[in-house]
């Protein structure tokens, strides 16, 4: 028997690696999409009424609800106003000096 961690590691690659980066970032991305549908049915909006609130069509939410990879965080920052909910980004820095390429 594997942990979920150790199946990722095997199959996807170790944390740290261009793959399982790739990978956890689009699990995040995937997540965001769901959290807005579910907050815009908490708040009993239909998708053209939050795209109102937007000024994006009912397409633009329909997408963004579905994958969240092509959207700009100006855009995420307008729907989560819209919908009245706060937004936290983070940010790891991986090394103390980073190098010029």
């Amino acid at each position: 028997m594997m942990t979920l961690d150790q199946l990722k590691d095997k199959h996807i690659g170790k944390v740290g690696t261009k793959k399982r980066d790739q990978y956890e970032f689009e699990l995040r991305v995937d997540l965001l999409g769901e959290m807005i549908k579910s907050v815009r049915k908490e708040r009993n909006l239909t998708q053209e009424q939050l795209g109102s609130l937007v000024g994006v069509q009912k397409a633009q939410i329909s997408k963004l609800e579905r994958n969240a990879k092509n959207v700009t965080i100006e855009t995420i920052l307008k729907v989560f106003a819209a919908l009245k909910a706060n937004i936290k980004f983070s940010v790891e820095l991986n090394e103390l000096n980073p190098k010029a390429s």
